[in-house]
């Protein structure tokens, strides 16, 4: 199960007199065990529950084959309603029940047999199903094995980022037309709810809708930062939202409110965005988003005014390092932490790097450095807890950014960061000099098959 204790199941061995040695004793299980024993046994119990809901809904559907076809959906419907008494919840709840039997048991019984070896939690194979039974049968194939190693490793909320993009990958030939059959849907909705209020829906594209709550969250942080302001983060967002709608400029907002522009971090292939390699074979994406369609990047990143593009070596141009001369990282170096991590580089967290503060891991107090090999974004929780929470976090040697968190009990905990720093790729031992891009020059793809583009605006 992700993120579980392993201890040994052999027995201590005797020494010459008979007494155990108490240093080869197995570790007293504590609550967080007991828990994980817990959750353990409720994977175990949950794989056995869908194979037996499945096996109910053959034997009754079976039967009803036998008084004629036309039977089959009141069948299904009396399925339902028997399980639904019988736990004690609603037909709906068990309609779920029984399709997530079915498509475990015939559609992906190798998650419904790590689920009974406890190798993942239910949740993340119900996850898995739903979001493998979305897509068209002849990309499930491709896509089980690597989501399998997913569900097995990664907690939850990482797991649904990282399994979305790992579908649109699979997807990313047809991501243009399905993105633009999905624009002609935009639309603002108006919901009415209660006490005299309503819900202002939006739906648009992606980029933009993060944008927007970017630009949002960024203003309500400035007005929280106010001695006298008293209302929250939600309320703020939901002020300036309306203030900006409704006037239409933001002159009633303090001055270091206004002047904030939404931003979003685009990462793609250079050759693609270039127009050198084929569109089908690679897709461009945004932190926080996911997967978009490459003619979108390219619109986003020839946006020249405040766009910082990151395409060379590192060492010809981007900050890894001040060293200990001064504490606060410049500008590009908080910008290639931010896009190496993506999220908030805690167990389990998924709030976007862009939200995050930067922390040093050795902290700049016991002699920590300014560098990329000693920072990480961090929310604001998180950086509360690694400080104050009696947890220990250290980079990985050689891991390109690799945490490692040890919790109070013990546990240790590994976070890997979204991406590797941007390099090159210099097969030709020939060649003298380090690769740089030249704009009006595509370079041969053998030589720059791992460079990516970074831009913020």
């Amino acid at each position: 199960m992700p993120g579980s204790p392993q201890f040994s199941d052999d027995p201590p061995p005797d020494d010459v007199g008979g007494a155990v040695d108490d240093t080869l004793m197995a570790p007293v299980p504590d609550a967080v065990d007991r828990i994980v024993e817990a959750e353990t046994m409720m994977s175990v119990f949950a794989a056995q529950r869908f194979e037996w809901i499945e096996q109910m809904r053959r034997d009754a559907l079976q039967d009803a084959q036998q008084h004629g076809p036309q039977l089959t959906g009141l069948i299904e419907r009396s399925i339902r309603l028997e399980l639904a008494a019988a736990l004690a919840i609603t037909e709906s709840a068990a309609g779920r029940l029984i399709a997530h039997a079915d498509a475990l048991v015939n559609r992906y019984p190798a998650a419904l047999t790590s689920l009974n070896g406890a190798r993942m939690t239910e949740r993340h194979a119900v996850e898995l199903a739903t979001a493998l039974d979305a897509v068209v049968p002849d990309f499930r194939d491709q896509l089980i094995a690597p989501a399998l190693a997913l569900a097995e490793h990664e907690p939850l909320g990482t797991f649904r980022r990282k399994l979305r993009a790992l579908i649109e990958s699979v997807r990313s030939a047809t991501l243009a037309e399905r993105h633009e059959w999905a624009v002609q849907a935009r639309r603002v909705v108006l919901e009415p709810s209660e006490d005299g209020m309503a819900w202002l829906h939006e739906l648009l594209p992606a980029v933009e809708a993060h944008a927007i709550y970017g630009r949002l969250t960024a203003t309500a942080k400035v007005l929280a930062a106010r001695p006298d302001e008293t209302r929250t983060l939600d309320q703020l967002r939901a002020d300036v939202l309306g203030d900006i709608l409704v006037d239409g400029v933001t002159d009633a907002l303090p001055p270091e409110a206004r002047g904030i522009h939404a931003t979003a971090a685009v990462t793609v292939p250079v050759l693609a965005l270039l127009g050198v390699d084929g569109e089908g074979r690679h897709s461009a994406s945004v932190e926080g988003v996911g997967p978009i369609p490459l003619q979108r990047a390219r619109e986003l990143c020839g946006a020249a005014d405040g766009w910082m593009r990151v395409l060379t070596h590192p060492e010809t141009g981007v900050v890894l390092s001040v060293g200990r001369d001064r504490y606060r990282p410049p500008p590009e170096l908080r910008r290639l932490v931010r896009w190496r991590a993506e999220t908030c580089m805690a167990p389990g967290c998924n709030i976007p790097a862009s939200r995050c503060e930067i922390d040093h891991t050795v902290a700049w107090d016991h002699g920590g450095t300014t560098a990329l090999s000693n920072l990480h974004p961090l929310c604001k929780g998180h950086h509360t807890v690694k400080h104050h929470g009696r947890w220990s976090v250290e980079q990985v040697p050689d891991a390109s950014g690799t945490l490692q968190w040890t919790s109070p009990t013990g546990r240790r905990y590994r976070v890997q960061p979204e991406r590797r720093v941007p390099v090159f790729v210099r097969p030709d031992p020939d060649v003298p000099e380090p690769l740089r891009i030249v704009d009006q020059n595509p370079l041969p793809s053998a030589r720059t098959a791992s460079l990516q583009v970074l831009a913020t605006r």
